[in-house]
């Protein structure tokens, strides 16, 4: 078994002015609003969960991008709303969010 249920990484990296990055979307700030929701969830989370920035990704068409392991699922989001619906969701009830998911490709 795994230290964490699950392990968050959000592609916070920054490319040049003018290029495509998870970063334009504001992604350090999500990151850090998505520590603090699972840090309040509690208990209602079972197990532990680690909320991490990654460098690149290479998903950057698809971004903003986060990937959840171990099930390695990849989501986009927009707002923190998404960023809720992915905590509430996926880390609380083990539902994934269909709406936000992007293909493995």
């Amino acid at each position: 078994m795994s230290y964490y249920q699950y392990h968050l990484f959000f592609c916070t990296n920054q490319r040049e002015p003018g290029e495509m990055c998870c970063n334009n979307h504001n992604a350090q700030a999500m990151r850090d609003y998505c520590k603090e929701k699972v840090k309040s969830m509690g208990e209602a989370i079972p197990g532990k969960v680690r909320v991490n920035s990654a460098g690149c990704l290479d998903r950057c068409d698809k971004g903003p991008v986060i990937v959840v392991y171990p099930e390695a699922v990849w989501y986009t989001y927009v707002d923190q709303e998404d960023i809720d619906e992915i905590v509430e969701s996926h880390l609380a009830q083990g539902k994934i969010v269909e709406r936000l998911l992007i293909d493995n490709q």
